[in-house]
């Protein structure tokens, strides 16, 4: 077993807010049937990865999808997981929000009554601090703001870096180590969307079986 944790980090299957490219923190809106689909289909991707811990986001939209890939029955809801709290901005659309602030850019200001960059910064740090006391194969089941601001963090970049690593619902990214004495902290993959798509298109169009 590895010393230290490679992070498989996922984000949770397609919603009817994230079609929209509404903010969603403590909203919970359930995944569509393409996001279920996309779902099923990382149980095909992640098949022969054994992992030794599975941590999920309190939120249903990253526990279905946790679910629906089949790692549900090892799984541990992880606070730190939940998505940046978008206070008065839950809901809205970037457009809608720059109505009423024309230059808006979450990772530089935050949200009202929600969570600032430093907020976020810091709560990220805690989990790397948690996940690099892991060892093995570790896999998260998270969201988009949150799973780029764990990239930006993890190789040990601001915060606002964040907004350069993009993640798509039901992306697959990993996290990992050199192999070397320095034990650096790399991305090795980021944002793969193509298997599970193909997957999920394949047995969405599949003829059922009667």
């Amino acid at each position: 077993m590895n010393a230290l944790p490679t992070i498989y980090l996922i984000r949770h299957g397609e919603t009817a807010w994230s079609l929209e490219g509404k903010h969603t923190g403590a909203s919970d809106p359930p995944l569509t049937a393409h996001g279920e689909a996309q779902a099923r289909a990382l149980a095909w991707r992640l098949i022969e990865v054994e992992f030794s811990h599975v941590l999920v986001s309190p939120r249903t939209r990253a526990q279905k999808t946790c679910e629906l890939a089949e790692l549900a029955s090892v799984s541990e809801v992880e606070p730190k997981l939940a998505e940046w709290n978008y206070g008065d901005y839950e809901g809205l659309t970037l457009a809608e929000i720059r109505k009423q602030r024309p230059n808006w850019n979450i990772w530089q200001d935050g949200s009202p009554h929600g969570e600032s960059p430093s907020e976020m910064s810091a709560r990220v740090d805690r989990l790397i601090t948690h996940l690099n006391s892991m060892h093995g194969n570790v896999a998260l089941f998270t969201h988009g703001h949150l799973g780029s601001a764990l990239a930006a963090r993890w190789i040990g970049m601001h915060i606002s870096a964040g907004q350069h690593f993009v993640l798509q619902p039901a992306s697959l990214s990993i996290l990992g180590h050199t192999t070397d004495h320095t034990h650096k902290h790399l991305i090795e993959l980021w944002n793969e969307t193509e298997v599970v798509s193909r997957a999920a298109e394949e047995a969405e169009t599949a003829p059922s079986k009667t």
